[in-house]
């Protein structure tokens, strides 16, 4: 049966609650529900953090006995194991909903399909997949987690029109305009990390902090230094909350750093770097489900190479800086365009006079 005008109108409102969860969830799913009896919505809800009720509970509780026999719209699949919150199918059952429209299945394999069988064996009606696709963008970064085992990696880029990042001096600031530069926090406040490398710690000395949009909770910050060179009075190192990764074992650095509030993983490949895919598990393994790239043209150029990045977030400036200037990637010189790395675009909108690109690796 085709999902009706207003299975779409409640199932948008369950997507739009879900945004609001947009910076504080991790590790979990942003997840919205909407409780509707007679047409009209009886109760709301969103999961706001981890540990915190999920979003059926608050609808439930808003909705009270105006649930029985009520339609639930939720965002995601309910959960149907105990983690730090009891299972929300087994309380959609208790309240005596009728139906459940779900957009999309929990890639999660604790969860997987159970909350939809939960259901159905109780009597509910479920029907799955509408606005499947919204759902999936919203989770993007749990959803990589869970079906690849690495986090959903995002590395923004502010560039001129002729794809310079930097002077040849390293000097970057500011390329971009205001509202670009702040519409960039916005994508930092959603990761759960944000990650750069040596090379810009030592020229830019950034926070690497959420300061232009309100949120409930800073994400890990992560400096990518083979040889332990991040200075002890680097700004990065401010407020703790942050991650090295390191290729050298150097006992001395470490405790240094440690002793700044730093914590240190050594992960070394053969060439004496840090091993980039074995940092992504790690994340994954840590919750990470976002990772947001803020770094050089050689960690730019890295991450591509190894095949760890998923999407470029590029803000491009209408001014020209010049050939001599710095490029976004160090990748290999091409003898045949064949080689050619290949980009979808999935968004494309100007940021005042700056020119916003999402695109997605081929």
């Amino acid at each position: 049966m085709p999902f009706s005008a207003d299975d779409h109108r409640f199932m948008a409102r369950a997507l739009q609650l879900a945004q609001r969860g947009l910076y504080g969830t991790t590790p979990n799913p942003r997840v919205g529900c909407v409780i509707v009896r007679g047409g009209s919505a009886v109760g709301e809800g969103w999961h706001e953090r981890a540990g915190a009720p999920h979003a059926e509970v608050h609808a439930l509780a808003a909705a009270g006995a105006e649930a029985r026999g009520a339609t639930a719209y939720v965002s995601l699949e309910p959960c149907a194991h105990h983690g730090l919150t009891a299972p929300c199918a087994d309380a959609l059952v208790a309240a005596g909903i009728g139906r459940v429209v779900v957009a999309m299945q929990d890639p999660n394999p604790l969860v997987a399909g159970r909350g939809i069988a939960l259901l159905s064996q109780s009597g509910i009606a479920v029907e799955l997949g509408l606005l499947e696709g919204e759902a999936r963008e919203l989770n993007i970064g749990f959803v990589s987690r869970m079906t690849r085992s690495r986090p959903w990696v995002r590395m923004k880029l502010a560039a001129s029109l002729d794809g310079k990042t930097a002077l040849n001096n390293g000097k970057s600031r500011w390329i971009t305009g205001a509202a670009a530069r702040r519409d960039g926090h916005a994508w930092r406040a959603r990761a759960c990390a944000v990650l750069t490398g040596i090379g810009t710690v030592r020229d830019d000395d950034p926070r690497l902090t959420v300061r232009e949009v309100d949120t409930p909770r800073q994400p890990l910050r992560i400096v990518i230094d083979s040889r332990l060179e991040t200075p002890l009075d680097a700004k990065v190192l401010e407020g703790g909350g942050v991650l090295i990764a390191a290729a050298v074992n150097d006992s001395d650095r470490i405790r240094a750093l440690r002793e700044k509030g730093a914590e240190v993983v050594v992960l070394p490949n053969v060439a004496g770097k840090v091993e980039l895919g074995a940092l992504m598990q790690e994340l994954a393994r840590r919750g990470i489900n976002e990772v947001h790239v803020e770094a050089g043209h050689k960690l730019n150029g890295s991450l591509l190479r190894e095949g760890l990045v998923d999407e470029l977030l590029v803000y491009l400036a209408p001014h020209l800086i010049g050939n001599a200037a710095r490029g976004m990637f160090d990748l290999p010189e091409l003898q045949d365009l064949a080689g050619r790395r290949e980009l979808k675009i999935h968004d494309l909108r100007m940021v005042d006079q700056d020119v916003r690109v999402i695109a997605r690796i081929v």
